[in-house]
């Protein structure tokens, strides 16, 4: 199965890791997470000169030549988050610009004019008409080198940058915005749609020339789907996006198991065959923020997720995880608040412990921890890990968590403190 954001890294940048010590947190309160990071977010914003369009670098602070396919390399999906989380924080005019670079992205595609958009850009100011693609010289075979996974498209990343343009909409009330996340769901409907079962499938893998779709079927990407378009329904009273977040959301619905208490991650590559032996920590706790209501079974979900994601303090990417996903924890933390349920200040603390001498916070603590997911087809092997570097996604969603945002329909919880 194909993952939308990979933080993957080779053994050199292992070695090659600066070695900066994380911010003490004991006391730190969720106000003074959603201090720090709303400023992590706003420096790294207009540190990017102008007010013009901008896309910012997913992970910050690699040293050059470390791993040249990730230096300055922006992922949609991070970019998504952070626009997000920056309109949570009251900077909706940094969250305009990262929105304006996605909406010149979607209408100058350098290959394809279905207005698409690429899992990830080249970080930095959009200049001109077009949004560069990432990629680097690679001198020993004097080549151009991209990789197939950041210039491909992902049904997931194409849903988060709808919700993105749907929070600046929400904020400006320009039609541009929900013009351009109504966009992205029509390319997502037109290109990802499969059935037995009806839901959206992956999305594009690999080179311009030479893209093949992604079968699979995941639960995390079809409530993204679901959440996106109902939103972008409401908005529009078009019929069709509600069909949309209809089919995507009865996928998610299918995929409850009532006898563990958990949700099925999806299919496997075959779009039929569902997916039993892996969890995802996204695919738990999401539906209960993009699903409001939700049926109250759901809520038996928790005993899954600390029974299986739990991490120390802190909580996992997979089943047993074998340490802290900064990210993912975070997400608990979002969700707890919009459950009603406590946030425990330890949680708040293990994040705040999270930051690097930047401000971003660790993808983990850990030196790596693994997914049990790939890349991509042409992975031959689950080698999706998040590596202890500072991360533009992570920073976001501990700040959506410490604002007590809920990303999924642009404003506040009820609960949050």
């Amino acid at each position: 199965m194909l993952i939308r954001r990979p933080c993957f890294f080779g053994f050199a940048l292992l070695l090659a890791m600066v070695a900066s010590s994380p911010v003490p947190a004991a006391g730190v309160t969720q106000q003074q997470l959603a201090d720090s990071t709303c400023s992590a977010l706003r420096s790294a914003a207009t540190a990017i000169p102008g007010q013009g369009p901008m896309l910012l670098p997913s992970y910050p602070n690699l040293q050059p030549g470390s791993m040249k396919a990730l230096e300055n390399v922006a992922f949609v999906y991070d970019n998504a988050l952070a626009g997000i989380a920056l309109t949570a924080c009251g900077d909706a005019a940094q969250a305009k610009r990262i929105a304006d670079a996605l909406v010149i992205a979607a209408s100058h595609d350098p290959s394809f004019n279905d207005g698409r958009l690429r899992n990830a850009y080249r970080g930095g100011a959009v200049t001109g008409e077009k949004a560069e693609l990432p990629g680097y010289w690679e001198s020993k075979g004097n080549y151009w080198s991209q990789d197939p996974y950041q210039v491909g498209t992902a049904t997931g990343n194409v849903a988060w940058a709808a919700l993105l343009l749907l929070t600046v909409y929400d904020n400006s009330h320009d039609r541009r915005y929900l013009d351009a996340a109504v966009g992205q769901l029509h390319w997502i409907q037109a290109h990802a749609l499969g059935n037995a079962p009806a839901a959206y499938e992956g999305g594009v893998f690999g080179y311009d020339n030479a893209q093949r779709p992604q079968h699979w079927k995941a639960t995390e990407h079809n409530l993204d789907v679901y959440a996106a378009a109902i939103w972008a329904a409401r908005e529009t009273g078009d019929a069709a996006l509600a069909q949309q977040a209809k089919v995507a959301g009865d996928f998610v619905r299918s995929m409850w198991d009532p006898t563990q208490h958990r949700f099925l991650v999806g299919t496997l590559d075959d779009g039929k065959t569902i997916s039993r032996d892996k969890s995802g920590l996204d695919a738990q706790v999401w539906p209960l923020l993009a699903f409001n209501p939700h049926p109250a079974d759901w809520n038996q979900v928790w005993s899954w997720v600390d029974s299986q994601h739990r991490s120390g303090d802190g909580y996992g990417y997979r089943r047993q995880p074998d340490g802290v996903w900064t990210e993912g924890t975070a997400q608990v933390a979002t969700t707890l608040q919009a459950s009603g349920k406590p946030v425990p200040d330890t949680l708040w603390q293990l994040l705040a412990a999270q930051r690097s001498t930047g401000g971003m916070l660790y993808a983990t603590p850990q030196p790596r921890i693994a997914t049990d997911f790939a890349i991509g087809p042409t992975s031959t092997y689950a080698d999706f890990f998040y590596y202890h570097q500072p991360h533009l996604g992570a920073t976001a969603w501990a700040a959506l968590a410490a604002k007590g945002w809920n990303p999924f329909v642009g404003h506040p919880m009820a609960h949050a403190e």
